[in-house]
């Protein structure tokens, strides 16, 4: 069971993970924005985007009371640890490695993604559907 709830968290995280690529290249190619800030606002994205398919088909089944909690508890685990180590991390892997801000978003995406699901499994949707 849970090794079939870790495949499709990261199936909606590859999803998630274009996503924010998309989203980023947007902000910072079309629009100028600074890319650290584009990064935070990408991540935001893409957390809504995530939450809602892990609602919907990760952890499918749970009643639609309580869904604001878990949104929040979402937000609160991902999202804050998220935005935080993907700013981060991209930062580091583009100005210390020299890597091109999409490769290095993508690598800080990778490198996050063990703690997100144990953080989602564990506290976000804990016990709560099969």
């Amino acid at each position: 069971m849970i090794f079939r709830r870790w495949i499709k968290f990261n199936t909606v995280g590859m999803m998630g993970s274009g996503v924010q690529l998309i989203a980023l290249w947007i902000l910072v190619r079309l629009f100028g924005m600074e890319y650290l800030i584009a990064t935070a606002i990408a991540v935001e994205i893409a957390l809504t985007h995530n939450f809602a398919w892990h609602q919907a088909w990760t952890w499918k089944g749970l009643p639609r009371r309580g869904w604001f909690g878990r949104f929040l508890r979402f937000q609160a685990a991902n999202g804050a640890l998220s935005i935080a180590s993907n700013t981060l991390l991209t930062f580091l892997f583009r100005e210390y490695l020299g890597a091109p801000v999409i490769i290095a978003n993508a690598s800080a995406i990778a490198v996050m993604a063990l703690v997100n699901f144990w953080l989602a499994n564990s506290w976000v949707f804990p016990n709560e559907a099969s």
